[in-house]
C-alpha cells in the first residue's frame, strides 16, 4: 500500500472520531477519551500536530499525531479499525517515522501503548523501540497501565 501523508481536515478529523474498534481495541475509540477527541476535533489544536494519511486511491486509513519535546518527537497514530490485525501496521508505521524525521528532523521517538496491546507492542518492538517503562496513566474513564518506548531516528 502507497501511503500519502498530508494535512488533516476537519472531514479527517470527524472521520477518524467516529472509528470503532472490536474489543479489546475499543479502547482506543476517540469517544472513550474527551480530552483527545475535543483537540482531534478543534482546527487549532490539531493544526501542525495531526496529519491524514491516505492511500493511492484517496480514502483515509490513518493518522499520525506529532508533539516535541526537545530532542525527543513524542508519537501518536492510529490505523482505520478495518484495516488492523491485516499486516499493514509495520509499513504504516515506518512511513510515519520516515515523513516525522525529514518534517521535525528530531533524534529520537517516543510513544507509549497500553500494556494490554501486546500486538502493538511486537509491532513497535519489530520498528526498533525500545521499552523505557511502564507507569500508569489516567485516561479513557479510568487508570490505565502504559510502556513507555524509545526509538532513535535514522536520519
Amino acid at each position: 500500500m502507497e501511503l500519502q501523508i498530508g494535512s488533516m481536515t476537519q472531514a479527517d478529523a470527524e472521520q477518524v472520531a467516529a472509528w470503532q474498534y472490536n474489543r479489546p481495541y475499543a479502547f482506543y475509540d476517540m469517544a472513550n477519551d474527551p480530552e483527545d477527541l475535543a483537540e482531534l476535533l478543534d482546527p487549532e489544536s490539531r493544526a501542525n500536530a495531526y496529519f491524514a494519511v491516505r492511500e493511492s486511491g484517496g480514502s483515509l486509513v490513518g493518522f499520525y499525531c506529532f508533539n516535541q519535546e526537545g530532542p525527543i518527537l513524542e508519537l501518536g497514530l492510529g490505523m482505520r479499525p478495518d484495516l488492523t490485525g491485516r499486516g499493514l501496521g509495520l509499513a504504516f508505521l515506518e512511513a510515519g517515522l520516515q515523513f516525522a524525521s525529514e518534517r521535525f528532523a528530531t533524534r529520537s521517538f517516543r510513544l507509549a501503548v497500553a500494556t494490554f496491546n501486546q500486538r502493538a507492542i511486537r509491532l513497535y518492538t519489530k520498528a526498533g523501540f525500545q521499552p523505557v517503562r511502564i507507569y500508569q496513566n489516567q485516561t479513557n474513564g479510568g487508570e490505565h497501565e502504559f510502556l513507555e518506548m524509545i526509538r532513535e531516528s535514522t536520519l
